[in-house]
């Protein structure tokens, strides 16, 4: 069964999730539609620096946001510099390291939605006059509706997966920095399986839903 701390490394995880979503909801829009529609010749360098989490070993990326993050590393002493505290082993640190573990998700989902749209749309909307920014909301954000779906499923999704990151950059801390993944690896350790079965049970069925959800919503939308 669920005890009280395992409920508060769900609670944490979902925290996490929801936050780091939005925030790369928020950051990867015009990032992405920046990436669809520029024609910078260069601009797969910063295609790769998006992809990298994609094949960069988690404890690598990690163990570098832990140097970045710590007392002695440039956030962190910019942190200490300002009266704060270093944001290794904090929620914050953790936030910060799974924005950017989860960015692909997020952003290359949007990216294929806004070059999916392609330009007839817009060409059309400006011949009525309509500003970059009202082709913007009205014209691009409506038909990558399934894209944002998929980004937001996607990114929330993963970043309720993650282990090796969150593991170097918040540590093990109860009630803290203690996620979902770390509790399950706790209760294998300590051979309490039938405490993994539950936790590890139920993210199998979360994550079985959420992209269930969002392959519905795209088969409703090509069918309309």
């Amino acid at each position: 069964m669920i005890n009280e701390a395992d409920l508060s490394a769900l609670f944490i995880t979902l925290k996490l999730a929801g936050i780091t979503t939005l925030i790369l909801l928020i950051i990867g829009t015009p990032f992405a539609w920046w990436l669809a529609r520029s024609r910078w010749r260069f601009k797969f360098i910063i295609e790769a620096l998006v992809a990298m989490p994609l094949v960069l070993p988690p404890t690598v990326l990690g163990f570098y946001l832990l140097i970045m993050l710590g007392p002695q590393g440039p956030l962190g002493a910019l942190m200490q510099s300002l009266g704060g505290k270093p944001l290794a082993f904090t929620f914050t640190g953790l936030v910060i390291g799974s924005v950017i573990y989860s960015m692909p998700f997020v952003v290359q989902p949007l990216q294929a939605a806004f070059t999916t749209i392609g330009n007839r749309p817009l060409e059309v909307a400006a011949t009525l006059r309509a500003s970059p920014l009202d082709r913007f909301f009205t014209v691009a954000l409506p038909l990558a509706r399934t894209g944002f779906l998929t980004a937001a499923v996607l990114g929330f999704a993963h970043t309720i997966g993650e282990f090796g990151v969150v593991l170097m950059i918040g540590g093990n801390i109860p009630g803290e920095t203690q996620v979902i993944s770390i509790a399950i690896y706790d209760h294998v350790e300590g051979l309490e399986y039938s405490h993994a079965h539950w936790l590890s049970g139920g993210l199998l069925v979360l994550s079985f839903l959420l992209l269930m959800a969002v392959y519905a919503f795209n088969r409703r939308f090509k069918v309309a």
